[in-house]
């Protein structure tokens, strides 16, 4: 497949083209603001009065079972879902709740889907370069000669992602964990101000899986990152602060210990062994 069917095949937003500056304003609240928010499909209440704040330079864990709303709230901070009522924010002055999907993208908000979705046939420093926002076009971004700057970030990337050593080969050759590490880096091109995580150790290695916790711990403080996860494991190992979620609300919220004890969280999600 080439990488302009690619392209034009995926049901996505391609943050990549978008722009890199990010004007979210945080200095009076955090960056990220869901109040009362509410969803519903068919009769179903997916999200259920759902109220979250995320600090800027937050490292946020969601956790909660399946069905507790966790893909439905990504959904509405990135726009692919319209909230029935409530309020989301970004920073003090953007509204998401009135913008569309791209222009989410353009805010600095990056989302990293469960399953990696790079361009296998282009090298991992072609991925990357593909990733810079110069220009929304298309075929622009594919033909622009190369800055030095542009370059200064991409090697800035690899380094962050580890994976220099592999800058000249097809990305279709990657591990598993490493293609998530590369798609990983094709959204920090942008220098997101908030990237959201779906899952990002589902089918790695243990040695993957340290790998992955230290990059996403070293991401905090550069921008906020918000991590939905099932692997209880990779949790602890990277938490600060943990969302439970529950039927489309929070159920607890704080440090790993303090969700993982408390009773409610052991009855709905983490059973009563634990």
């Amino acid at each position: 497949m080439s990488i302009m069917t690619e392209l034009a095949a995926r049901d996505r937003v391609f943050n990549f083209l978008t722009p890199t500056d990010s004007p979210v304003d945080v200095r009076h609240g955090p960056i990220l603001y869901l109040e009362d928010v509410n969803v519903s499909f068919d009769g179903f209440r997916a999200i259920n009065n759902l109220n979250l704040t995320i600090d800027d330079g937050e490292l946020r864990c969601i956790i909660g079972p399946n069905g507790a709303g966790k893909t439905t709230m990504m959904d509405i901070i990135t726009g692919k879902t319209a909230p029935d009522t409530g309020s989301v924010w970004f920073g003090s002055r953007h509204n998401l709740l009135t913008m569309s999907e791209p222009d989410i993208a353009s805010l600095g908000i990056g989302r990293k889907f469960q399953k990696p979705t790079v361009f296998e046939a282009l090298t991992v420093f072609e991925n990357l370069e593909l990733a810079m926002a110069a220009d929304k076009r298309v075929f622009p971004t594919l033909t622009a000669q190369m800055k030095p700057k542009h370059r200064e970030r991409i090697e800035e990337v690899l380094e962050t992602i580890n994976l220099q050593d592999l800058r000249d080969r097809p990305a279709g050759i990657l591990s598993h964990g490493q293609k998530q590490w590369l798609e990983i880096g094709m959204l920090l091109m942008q220098k997101p101000r908030l990237l959201l995580v779906d899952e990002p150790v589902a089918g790695m290695t243990e040695q993957e899986m340290e790998r992955t916790a230290e990059l996403l711990t070293s991401l905090a403080g550069k921008q906020s990152v918000v991590v939905v996860e099932h692997d209880m494991g990779f949790v602890r190992s990277i938490a600060r602060k943990v969302t439970v979620l529950h039927q489309g609300s929070v159920l607890a919220e704080g440090s790993m210990d303090q969700v993982s004890n408390d009773p409610e969280v052991i009855k709905v999600y983490l059973g009563e062994e634990a």
